[in-house]
């Protein structure tokens, strides 16, 4: 798929992810998120190509103009959706699946300074709510939805909801759309 089909697929995901998106044009020159993940590609490929103080000064110069912190190093699938975006963190060693939800504060963080894999796996389908931290190099499952404010510190299977500090996973019954969870006051904290 060439960059435009990419920009498309982008456009559609924060389509669906947002149901206050008005059109494709809106999204495509109002959505910080989306410009965080397209400012992310281009800083990747060059972090891949061992320009690493270009790339770190470009997500740096992404980071002031957008709000949103992404390390050059990040793994980051088709798809990604960051709604509102402000303040979120993902760090060198983060890898992102295809088709996550990432609301405005989330940070997947390390938890120790060794060299290594140090950040969150966030595999496909997975949303996470305003506020929470997923710290260090767990691995949260397929679908699973991370409440507002949640703590991780540890690994979760597919198809969990975690919620609290630290959060515990449970098995998702019965509510397919993970936007969905993330509204109702029980996963909030």
């Amino acid at each position: 798929m060439g960059a435009f089909g990419r920009i498309r697929e982008d456009v559609a995901a924060a389509r669906r992810g947002d149901p206050a998106a008005r059109s494709g044009l809106e999204i495509g020159l109002l959505y910080p998120g989306l410009h965080a993940v397209w400012a992310h590609r281009l800083w990747h490929a060059l972090w891949r190509r061992r320009l690493r103080f270009v790339a770190r000064a470009g997500s740096q110069l992404t980071r002031w103009l957008t709000g949103i912190e992404i390390h050059p190093g990040a793994r980051i699938g088709r798809r990604l959706f960051i709604d509102h975006g402000m303040g979120v963190v993902i760090g060198e060693t983060a890898e992102i699946g295809d088709d996550v939800l990432l609301y405005h504060g989330v940070t997947l963080g390390g938890r120790t300074r060794n060299a290594g894999k140090r950040h969150p796996t966030l595999e496909d389908g997975v949303a996470v709510g305003a506020g929470a931290k997923i710290l260090g190099a767990v691995t949260v499952g397929a679908r699973s939805v991370v409440g507002a404010n949640a703590v991780v510190t540890k690994d979760a299977p597919a198809d969990s909801i975690l919620v609290g500090v630290p959060a515990k996973p449970r098995a998702r019954t019965g509510v397919d759309d993970a936007r969905a969870l993330l509204t109702p006051a029980d996963y909030a904290i």
